[in-house]
């Protein structure tokens, strides 16, 4: 983010996400701590698929909505593959129409049941980036990844795992914490070495059950609520803390430049000075919004409720939804609305409060807008600090931060880590 601003993001120079929800929440799977199936609701008389007209305007006002070169296209769900193959080969015939010789690129998440060798060859032909949602070995996964008839599906996964490697096609791991797996964090990281997975991202799970909102949602936004409470899957703040410390320890060690962990990656630039490259981890946000498969565009993907809608596609622009007074507002709101803990934290600027979707705490002053995961977050920072000032020397001095490897061990000396 540039430090320097008062608003979310510069339309000069930084790109703007419109995360694209082919299918909405329609999905294959019910998996128990999901929290956008239930968007369902909120379109509850229509079928849940992208039409070729509003492929064509998204499409169109994407690309002429970024000031940079390139152009990244995010597919998400909902279950991606359920909009057919098809559709995404429309989606391609429209980037090239429209894309004036920029650089466009494709990222798409699925739960991998779908996948079979022609979708397979077409993402690999196409160079997608595919993430799968995996939550650890089949012990883990099952907990919670569950099809329609209640049971697990870690076999139809790891088939549809095996299938992109056997088709060279590039693919990270979403993983998502809960309460269950995040007590087993060395057997989920190696699980994922063992399968290839280069590149991980933990997603810790934290979630409010609600009765009284008129639009019939029993999740909520971070707004108080007298009769909330938290989601049983929700993972406590300690245990996610440890689960990351355990899983640096191994890598600090062994797989620094091999794998990456997006958490390590985003507190490393953050010390260095530089972007953190994910949203949550950034000073404001707001500059990447989800829209609906029939054009509905809101805030933020983990804020799809009625009061955080930002227009349509079909009336709206998206530079008109995305640098509206009511999306800048929102933007800033991160870091007006910190309190006074976070104000004093000596690791503000690693963290930056995380995702506002997680504030639902009052911090030791009474005031509220604490991150619930912020124990676990400062834990985590305290133990990665050592290390990572010495790969931020590395950095600077243009040797590999990899170097940390051979003196991961002096560092816990010195630190008493």
């Amino acid at each position: 983010m540039n430090r320097g601003k008062t608003i979310a993001f510069n339309p000069l120079s930084m790109p703007t996400y419109v995360m694209a929800k082919p299918v909405g929440a329609a999905c294959n799977l019910r998996c128990s701590y999901c929290y956008y199936l239930e968007k369902e609701k909120l379109y509850p008389d229509r079928r849940m698929q992208m039409s070729d007209t509003l492929l064509e305007h998204f499409v169109e006002g994407y690309i002429n909505a970024q000031p940079v070169p390139e152009v990244l296209f995010t597919w998400h769900g909902g279950e991606t593959l359920l909009a057919g193959i098809d559709f995404y080969r429309k989606a391609l015939a429209l980037q090239r129409k429209y894309g004036r010789g920029r650089r466009i690129d494709n990222a798409l998440q699925t739960n991998g049941v779908l996948l079979d060798d022609e979708w397979c060859r077409f993402f690999k032909d196409n160079n997608f980036l595919v993430g799968i949602s995996l939550d650890g070995p089949e012990h883990c996964h099952d907990v919670y990844r569950k099809n329609r008839g209640g049971r697990g599906t870690f076999a139809q996964v790891m088939r549809g795992v095996e299938l992109l490697q056997r088709h060279g096609v590039d693919f990270n791991v979403l993983s998502v914490i809960n309460d269950y797996n995040v007590r087993f964090p060395l057997e989920v990281y190696r699980f994922f070495k063992e399968i290839g997975a280069h590149y991980m991202q933990f997603s810790p799970i934290v979630e409010r059950v609600g009765h009284n909102r008129p639009d019939g949602l029993s999740l909520l936004p971070p707004t108080r609520a007298d009769d909330a409470t938290l989601a049983q899957w929700t993972v406590r703040p300690e245990d996610f803390g440890q689960f990351y410390i355990t899983i640096f320890d191994e890598w600090v060690r062994h797989d620094v430049g091999r794998y990456f962990v997006q958490l390590f990656d985003a507190t490393l630039a953050n010390f260095v000075g530089g972007l953190p490259g994910v949203c949550i981890f950034g000073r404001t946000c707001g500059h990447a919004a989800a829209m609906e498969f029939n054009g509905d565009v809101y805030a933020c993907d983990h804020f799809v409720f009625p009061e955080y809608k930002l227009g349509n596609l079909h009336r709206n622009t998206i530079i008109e939804m995305m640098f509206s007074d009511k999306q800048l507002r929102f933007g800033q709101a991160k870091q007006d609305s910190l309190p006074r803990q976070c104000r004093e934290c000596q690791f503000l600027r690693l963290c930056n409060g995380e995702c506002p979707k997680n504030r639902l705490a009052t911090d030791r002053y009474g005031n509220p807008g604490l991150n619930y995961l912020c124990a676990g977050y400062q834990a985590y920072f305290r133990h990665a600090t050592p290390y990572m000032e010495f790969m931020a020397n590395e950095l600077h001095f243009k040797r590999p931060p990899a170097n940390v490897m051979f003196h991961a061990d002096d560092i816990q000396k010195k630190s008493g880590n």
